[in-house]
């Protein structure tokens, strides 16, 4: 098992770019692979999660050549996809697993797709239910609804109008990727807005969705048409060098080329909330917008985060989990019950982490009251195999005092390889110093 070793960082004055988006990268190989030509991705996010979704697309006949390990070019075959010739490994992927599903659900084939321990566990009974409504055979072979999933496609997929539950972007997607093959309209109403890059990016490939409040539609069969892409930067991966920056006093970053889509902005909002100086700057906004966010680090303090903003920020509640730590006062998460069933029971490595450090938490079902503004100390915890806990600590680390050592990082590489690189070149003390020219107004 390896692991981290992390003492007290510097005040953090940089410029630097995140990684392709992790969420993005997988909807561009997706699409540019039924397209009807051939598509250049460029920004591309060579995670193990995304290349999951590469190898799903080869099984299935797309040929992709990679000139470099950001771009990618992939010859779509419209809806001409062939079965594949052994079982689809989607790693560690949820997103994999779950977009799949709705490509898959409407082939005239047989599939089986598998993953790791830890997706192995993860329930897929969202997406069997409305994809199976649409005339598809999905089985979870492993219990409560957990992979492997074997799905036998239906040779004509039938339209829904499908009433989801619960807000999720990979729920969405699965059901319109379905409804791209099906004669007819097929709509998803949320119960509030999830991320919409699916939509965006259905726009971006002319796929003509129609979105009206919480409700997107398309009109199959229709088949993306063949253009290339940009991936902006991460800024879920953003996230914990802005939490970094923003709990330091006299700290200054700037986020260059990094996705600034609405649904995933909440981040932002939330800090601000908390007493940080933030400033966005939306530079392109054709399919997704991207540009620069720069922070300003304060003394921070607590807050709420709750109810429909639940949605866009929830692969961003471990690094708030720990700005919360570091602020005055108290700060509730609540109704991020789904944060239990993601790569591991986050809720209770985030509380058991920050307990270990010396922070007081309270662990509900749905989410975590965190009294702030005591000093950390460092401690030995584990990321319990899921990079975001094991990033979110690696941050805590650097507030704390004395050395924090983080077990089992390995699970990084599946959405930023290159993070503890980056850790270190803002902690070195030879790290170019930017001036804070046009900073931010107190």
């Amino acid at each position: 098992m390896e692991r981290w070793t992390i003492h007290r960082g510097p005040i953090i004055r940089a410029e630097i770019t995140v990684p392709g988006d992790k969420s993005i990268s997988h909807r561009a190989v997706i699409l540019a692979g039924i397209s009807n030509g051939t598509c250049v991705v460029t920004g591309f996010l060579p995670s193990e999660d995304c290349r999951s979704t590469v190898g799903a697309m080869r099984a299935l006949g797309v040929e992709i050549e990679e000139p470099a390990p950001t771009t990618l070019i992939v010859h779509g075959r419209g809806h001409h996809l062939v079965a594949p010739e052994r079982d689809i490994d989607c790693g560690n992927s949820g997103t994999t697993m779950r977009l799949m599903s709705g490509i898959l659900a409407a082939q005239p084939f047989r599939s089986r797709m598998v993953g790791d321990a830890s997706l192995s566990r993860r329930p897929m009974k969202r997406v069997i239910d409305p994809l199976t409504q649409m005339g598809a055979q999905l089985t979870a072979e492993g219990p409560k609804s957990a992979p492997p999933l074997v799905i036998e496609g239906a040779a004509e997929i039938k339209p829904l109008e499908y009433q989801s539950p619960v807000a999720s972007a990979q729920v969405k997607s699965a059901v319109l990727l379905a409804g791209l093959f099906a004669h007819g309209r097929t709509s998803v109403t949320e119960p509030e807005q999830s991320r919409n890059h699916t939509e965006r990016m259905l726009q971006w490939f002319l796929a003509a969705p129609h979105i009206e409040g919480h409700t997107v539609t398309v009109v199959g069969p229709k088949t993306p048409e063949s253009r290339d892409f940009h991936v902006p930067g991460d800024l879920s991966s953003a996230a914990f060098w802005l939490v970094a920056a923003a709990a330091q006093p006299g700290s200054h970053l700037l986020v260059t080329d990094v996705g600034l889509n609405e649904t995933r902005t909440g981040i932002l909002a939330v800090l601000v909330r908390m007493g940080a100086h933030v400033r966005e700057i939306v530079e392109i906004e054709e399919g997704e917008p991207y540009g620069t966010v720069e922070i300003e680090g304060s003394e921070l303090k607590g807050t709420e985060i709750r109810g429909k903003e639940i949605p866009n920020v929830i692969d961003e509640l471990p690094i708030l989990a720990v700005a919360a730590a570091l602020a005055k006062g108290t700060t509730v998460i609540a109704d991020a019950a789904e944060l239990r069933v993601k790569e591991t029971d986050r809720l209770a490595a985030i509380a058991t982490n920050l307990r270990a450090m010396g922070v007081k938490v309270n662990e509900k079902d749905d989410g975590l009251e965190i009294f702030g503004g005591t000093p950390l100390k460092g401690a030995r915890v584990s990321s319990y195999g899921d990079h975001r806990i094991a990033m979110a600590f690696a941050i805590a680390g650097l507030f704390a005092e004395g050395e924090t050592v983080i077990d089992g990082i390995e699970c990084v590489a599946t959405s930023y390889p290159t993070f503890y690189e980056t850790l270190g070149r803002l902690t070195s003390p030879s790290e170019p110093q930017i001036p804070v020219v046009g900073a931010l107004p107190k």
